[in-house]
């Protein structure tokens, strides 16, 4: 399957890199507006893949059977409904777009014409992510208690989107997949705009009706972070991917008991803290980016809606947007 990738600045060149080890996907054709970076594209993959600075152009290319964008968010809308006014199947990064109705009103455009949409929820395609899946749907952990999300950098502070947008998106499709799609009944979001017209600190608070969520999100810390604690009834897990691929994910057998009874003194009342064993989880080293897009690929050929298609994006960018109104309130 030929696809064209539209966007080779930040995150284009690893969205590339991994179309071209994908044996099912043909890179054809890398886009930008700066010739600088096409240049830059032609030393890797030379006469692999052609070069085009306009992409209403390679639309017109009926050998291109889907796209994947990697442009600002502000230019998400635009270029995912002009692929799909020519019939391209879109792979498109977070967030899907700036506003609930610019996805609402491409989601209806995609199902018309009978193309897939896989907006790149990455997270939800790392292998740790998914062993914590399985923990959940075992039940090995037990009744979800809440989730803690810290993501934090010294940058990239971009001008079109907010540190949350940007970021937390990534854990919201995390807490998303995490709960089959549970939706929050309270959104809470407070956030400072540091060198930048949006918010480049947040905190997100969110409450469902059996656990909570706290997500920060930073692009003006002196620590790099990227941790996520899932706390349940049973176990605990600790997902960090700053450590080495072996160490990411920590199990915990902690969690407390509740202790009742005639015979039970005061202070042995209610409740005991238990802790267990601690271990780490062999998980085979995969990259999450590759399986998003083996993904979008084997969707095109079942001509199947993909995991982080349209309605799981939806989901979470009213989220966003509901938090950005309380957070400007």
């Amino acid at each position: 399957m030929n696809i064209a990738l539209i966007g080779y600045g930040y995150w284009g060149p690893n969205v590339a890199k991994n179309i071209y080890a994908n044996k099912s996907l043909k890179l054809h054709t890398i886009c930008d507006l700066k010739q600088a970076r096409l240049d830059k594209a032609k030393t890797l993959y030379v006469e692999h893949a052609q070069y085009e600075s306009d992409y209403k152009k390679l639309l017109n290319n009926p050998e291109i059977n889907a796209v994947a964008v990697a442009v600002e968010t502000s230019a998400h809308y635009q270029v995912v409904k002009d692929a799909l006014i020519a019939g391209k199947h879109v792979y498109v990064e977070k967030p899907f777009t700036s506003t609930v109705k610019e996805a609402e009103e491409l989601t209806a455009l995609a199902n018309s014409k009978n193309l897939i949409i896989h907006v790149d929820h990455i997270m939800m395609y790392h292998p740790c992510i998914q062993r914590i899946r399985e923990l959940i749907l075992s039940g090995d952990l037990g009744d979800l208690l809440y989730v803690e999300a810290m993501r934090m950098n010294l940058g990239q502070i971009k001008k079109d989107v907010s540190a949350m947008a940007d970021l937390a998106v990534h854990d919201l499709s995390i807490i998303d997949y995490l709960s089959d799609g549970k939706e929050p009944f309270y959104i809470k979001a407070v956030g400072e705009k540091k060198y930048n017209p949006k918010e480049s600190l947040t905190f997100l608070m969110l409450r469902y009706d059996d656990f909570i969520a706290h997500i920060q999100s930073s692009w003006i810390s002196p620590l790099k972070e990227r941790k996520l604690i899932v706390a349940g009834s049973r176990k605990m897990v600790v997902f960090d991917d700053i450590k080495p691929s072996t160490e990411k994910l920590t199990i915990y057998d902690k969690g407390v008991d509740v202790i009742a009874g005639d015979d039970i003194e005061y202070e042995d009342y209610a409740v005991k803290t238990r802790v267990g064993d601690i271990w780490i989880p062999y998980i085979p080293e995969q990259d999450a980016l590759y399986n998003s897009l083996d993904h979008f690929s084997t969707c095109i050929r079942l001509n199947k809606q993909s995991d982080s298609g349209p309605t799981q994006a939806i989901r979470v960018l009213k989220i966003l947007e509901h938090a950005e109104e309380t957070m400007n309130a």
